[in-house]
């Protein structure tokens, strides 16, 4: 995995010595890549999507041939792993590259939303994803969201924030991205994929979709980016 870090010369809103690593979960479409690239810029640290991870592994299967919508082989899925290779690179925000190409639009589409959730529960895929996020944020310094980053991949992340919002929210907010990607969808096939993923990510076995017992619950149904940004620094500010 590689990470390129070419962005912001540390001109960080605080900066503090002891480097934090800050776990990011909660359900899809609650914000949780706007706020991680936020608080990872504010505080100059490196940001790590890692359901973009997730989803360039689906998109690889899927031009491959090995998901469709009537096929899905796990062998085939964990026959393709040596041959993905991932690296995020930064500019003014997180954009992921699958074996040198960016895929930042093409892993954001309907096709792939209803299909990575499935993909995530392969044992073999989420422990290979699992040891590349570990090694990443090794060292602290690192803003990384997704969905079992504070029970998971960093039990002992000196900050832990899970993130909520209401349905309606979460829905508005899916199809105004999707529609920002000029992806074209109705509310109602938005509605059914975030139903359909948080039914598979809080019930598969391997990893599940849940809060951490010492995570900070931000539900930001009723804030604007920059009143959650300022909520997120204020408890990161505290554990350093």
């Amino acid at each position: 995995m590689i990470i390129s870090n070419p962005r912001h010369p540390r001109s960080s809103v605080f900066m503090a010595n002891n480097k934090i690593t800050i776990a990011v979960d909660g359900y899809s479409s609650c914000g949780k890549s706007t706020l991680s690239n936020d608080l990872a810029h504010a505080l100059g640290y490196a940001y790590i999507d890692t359901g973009a991870m997730y989803r360039a592994v689906t998109l690889h299967c899927m031009e491959k041939g090995i998901i469709s919508s009537t096929q899905f082989s796990v062998e085939g899925i964990v026959a393709e792993l040596p041959h993905i290779k991932l690296a995020f690179h930064f500019n003014d925000k997180s954009e992921i590259f699958l074996n040198g190409r960016n895929v930042e639009k093409e892993i954001r589409s309907m096709e792939v939303a209803t299909r990575v959730s499935r993909v995530s529960t392969v044992h073999e895929v989420r422990m290979q994803m699992v040891d590349q996020q570990r090694e990443m944020g090794k060292q602290g310094g690192v803003v990384m969201d997704g969905r079992d980053i504070g029970t998971t991949v960093f039990p002992h992340a000196e900050l832990k924030i899970f993130m909520t919002a209401s349905e309606d929210i979460r829905i508005q907010r899916r199809k105004l991205e999707m529609e920002s990607k000029g992806i074209k969808t109705t509310l109602e096939e938005v509605r059914k994929n975030i139903h359909q993923r948080d039914e598979d990510d809080t019930t598969r076995k391997e990893s599940p979709l849940r809060q951490a017992e010492d995570a900070l619950v931000l539900d930001n149904s009723n804030l604007t980016r920059e009143q959650q940004l300022e909520l997120a620094l204020s408890w990161a500010k505290e554990r350093m």
